[in-house]
C-alpha cells in the first residue's frame, strides 16, 4: 500500500460537536488508478454494517454466487440487535391463519398505504406486501421461530409467550374501515427482547456461508475510480488482530452501549474515548469492490448535529438504537454526491398501553386540549407530541383508572421497561380534587382543561362521538377524584421517549442503487436498511423497519448476485 494512504484521513474533520457524542468523522471519497493501486483485499460485494439489513444483503448476494465480505465497526448487530425483534409480515401467514385470522397482501397494502403514504412507489409497496409470507418463511427457512399460541393483544411490546399481535393501528379508526384488521406483528421467539434472537440466527447464516466479518473496522471514506467516478470499494480503518487497541476499543463500545439507557452522558464519554483511540491506532486499508458497495449502517439519531439541522423538534427525544446510527452511510453517500429525502422524518415513540387503564385516559398538551386517539400507535401520538405542540403532553386519569393500571402494573407480567416508569409516574405525579386545580398544578390554561374533560366524559358516556375517532370500549369517563397528570413530554427523563430516524439516501427502488440529486444511479454504491429511504421512511410501526431492512437487503443482495452472474455491472 502506498505510504501516503497512511495519513489520508482528515483528522481535521473530527469536530468538537461530534466527537463528544463518537459521532465517525467522513472524509472525501479517495480517486484511484484501479489498475496500479494496491488493494488489501478484493471482493464482488463489500458491504458495510453488519445488522438485519447488512446480513440479509450479504446472505442474499453469496447465496447467488458472489464474494461478499462485510465491515462492522463494532461487532455487528447494530439497532436491530438491540430491537425487539418484531417483523411486520402478513397477506396470510401460518401463524395469522393458526390464531384464526384471515390477511391477504391486499389488505395488508390497504393498510399500509395509510401508513407509509409517498415513502415509496406503490408498485414498490405491493412488491412488498406480496413478498411478506415469503420474507417470514425465508427467516424461519434459516432458523428463526414465530410460532404463537396466545390471542394477539394490543400493546406496545407482548408477553413472554406472546408472539403474534396487533403493532400498529390496525384496529384503531380511520385505518380499520380501509382494510380487515389482522395482526402483523410477529415476534421471533425468545425469552427477552427478541432482537438479539433474530440478529443471532442471521448472523449465523453469515458465518455458516464463510463470508468474512471484518468487525472493530471502520468505513471513513469511499474509493472511486479516478477516470470514471464510479465507487469501487473503501478505504477501511482497522485494528491489528489481537492488539491491545482492538481489545480495549471493544471493551469501550461495550460499556457504552451497556450504560446508554441509564447514563448517556457517560456512554458518550466512553464512546469518544473509543473513537479517538481507533483514530490513533487503527491503519486504513484499501477493499476493492467489483460489483459494489452497500451501506448498511441504519440511521442518524446518534448524530445530534445531524438531528438537529434536519429534525430538530426531537432533540429532546431519547437516542435508541445502537452508535453505529451516526449518519456514516448518510454521509458516505453524499461525498460522491448522493441525493437524500426525508431526513426530517423520525419516529418518537410515546406508548402509554401498558398498563391498559392509561389509554382510557386523556391526552392533553400545554394549551390542555386533546390532540391524539389516545389508543392509537405510541409512534403516532409521539410525532403528534413532537411535531405540533412543542412535545409536551400530559396523560390524564382519575383515582379508578390509576387504581386499575397500578394493578395492572404491579401484577400484569409487564416487561420492566414497562411496569417501573408506570409505577414510577403514578406515584409521584401531580394531583388534585378537582380539574381546575390540577390544571394549575401543571401549569395549562384551566378553562381549557375544564372544557376538554367535560368533552370526553360526554362522549365516553354515549352522548356523543369522540372527536377524535376512539372507540367506545377504550372510553371511561374520569369522574372519581383526585385526578392525576402525568407528564408524558418529550424531554421526560423518568418516562423517556425513544427517537430513530427514518429517512436516508435517496435509492432505486427496483436494487437499492443509490442515486444523485439529480435522480441517476452512482455506479456501485448500493444502500438499505435505515441508510436508505423506503418503506418505513414517512411513518413507523412496530417491525416495519426490520421488516424493511430484511427486505430492502435482500432486494440489492439477490441483484448484485445477479449483476456478477450476467457480469453487466
Amino acid at each position: 500500500m502506498p505510504d501516503s494512504l497512511t495519513s489520508s484521513v482528515d483528522f481535521s474533520s473530527l469536530r468538537a460537536d461530534t466527537a463528544s457524542d463518537g459521532t465517525l468523522p467522513i472524509v472525501a471519497p479517495l480517486a484511484v488508478d484501479d489498475a496500479t493501486v494496491q488493494w488489501s483485499e478484493r471482493c464482488d460485494v463489500l458491504v458495510v454494517g453488519c445488522g438485519a439489513a447488512g446480513a440479509a444483503t450479504a446472505i442474499s448476494a453469496r447465496e447467488g454466487g458472489a464474494a461478499v465480505i462485510v465491515v462492522d465497526r463494532f461487532d455487528g448487530g447494530g439497532a436491530s440487535a438491540k430491537s425487539g425483534g418484531v417483523v411486520y409480515a402478513g397477506g396470510g401467514t401460518r401463524h395469522q391463519l393458526k390464531a384464526g385470522y384471515e390477511d391477504t397482501p391486499a389488505a395488508m397494502f390497504q393498510y399500509l398505504c395509510r401508513e407509509v403514504g409517498d415513502a415509496v412507489s406503490e408498485a414498490t409497496l405491493r412488491r412488498f406486501c406480496d413478498d411478506s409470507r415469503g420474507l417470514l418463511e425465508w427467516l424461519e427457512s434459516i432458523g428463526a421461530a414465530f410460532e404463537s399460541n396466545a390471542p394477539p393483544p394490543k400493546t406496545s411490546y407482548p408477553k413472554n409467550g406472546v408472539y403474534l399481535y396487533y403493532s400498529g393501528n390496525e384496529s384503531v379508526g380511520g385505518y380499520a374501515e380501509y382494510a380487515k384488521p389482522a395482526p402483523r406483528g410477529h415476534r421471533m421467539n425468545d425469552t427477552g427482547m427478541s432482537g438479539k434472537a433474530l440478529y443471532a440466527v442471521l448472523r449465523r447464516k453469515v458465518e455458516s456461508l464463510q463470508i468474512p466479518i471484518l468487525l472493530q473496522s471502520a468505513v471513513q471514506r469511499l474509493v472511486t475510480d479516478a477516470k470514471t467516478g464510479a465507487v469501487i470499494g473503501a478505504e477501511v480503518l482497522r485494528f491489528t488482530a489481537g492488539s491491545a487497541a482492538e481489545t480495549r476499543h471493544r471493551k469501550l463500545m461495550q460499556r457504552a452501549e451497556n450504560l446508554h439507557n441509564v447514563a448517556p452522558g457517560a456512554a458518550d464519554r466512553a464512546r469518544a474515548r473509543a473513537l479517538a483511540l481507533m483514530l490513533a491506532e487503527a491503519k486504513p486499508q484499501l477493499l476493492r469492490a467489483a460489483r459494489g458497495v452497500v451501506l448498511a449502517t441504519g440511521g442518524f439519531i446518534f448524530n445530534r448535529t445531524l438531528v438537529e439541522r434536519y429534525a430538530p423538534k426531537y432533540l429532546k427525544t431519547m437516542r435508541l438504537g445502537a452508535t453505529g446510527c451516526d449518519g456514516s452511510g448518510l454521509r458516505l453517500g453524499q461525498s460522491v454526491g448522493a441525493g437524500s429525502a426525508r431526513l426530517d422524518k423520525v419516529s418518537a415513540w410515546r406508548f402509554i398501553n401498558p398498563p391498559t387503564p392509561w389509554a382510557r385516559g386523556m391526552v392533553v398538551d400545554a394549551q390542555g386540549q386533546r390532540f391524539c386517539n389516545e389508543q392509537s400507535y405510541g409512534a403516532r401520538l409521539g410525532v403528534e407530541m413532537c411535531e405540533r405542540h412543542g412535545g409536551r403532553a400530559w396523560l390524564v386519569l382519575d383515582a379508578k383508572l390509576r387504581r386499575q393500571a397500578f394493578r395492572e402494573a404491579l401484577f400484569g407480567r409487564l416487561w420492566a421497561f414497562q411496569s417501573i416508569p408506570a409505577i414510577f409516574l403514578m406515584l409521584f405525579a401531580p394531583r388534585a380534587r378537582g380539574i381546575e386545580q390540577l390544571a394549575q398544578r401543571i401549569g395549562v390554561p384551566s378553562a381549557a382543561l375544564q372544557k376538554t374533560w367535560q368533552d370526553y366524559n360526554a362522549a365516553a358516556q354515549g352522548k356523543h362521538s369522540d372527536a377524535l375517532g376512539k372507540t367506545a370500549p377504550m372510553m371511561q369517563a374520569l369522574q372519581q377524584p383526585p385526578f392525576f397528570a402525568f407528564e408524558i413530554s418529550a424531554h421526560s427523563k423518568s418516562f423517556p421517549c425513544p427517537a430513530i430516524t427514518l429517512g436516508g439516501l435517496r435509492v432505486d427502488e427496483r436494487s437499492g442503487a443509490v442515486l444523485d440529486t439529480q435522480g441517476h444511479a452512482i455506479s456501485g454504491l448500493y444502500a438499505t436498511g435505515r441508510a436508505a429511504v423506503g418503506i418505513a421512511s414517512n411513518n413507523y410501526v412496530s417491525g416495519l423497519s426490520l421488516a424493511d431492512c430484511l427486505w430492502s437487503g435482500r432486494r440489492s443482495g439477490r441483484h448484485l448476485a445477479a449483476a456478477v452472474a450476467s457480469k453487466q455491472i
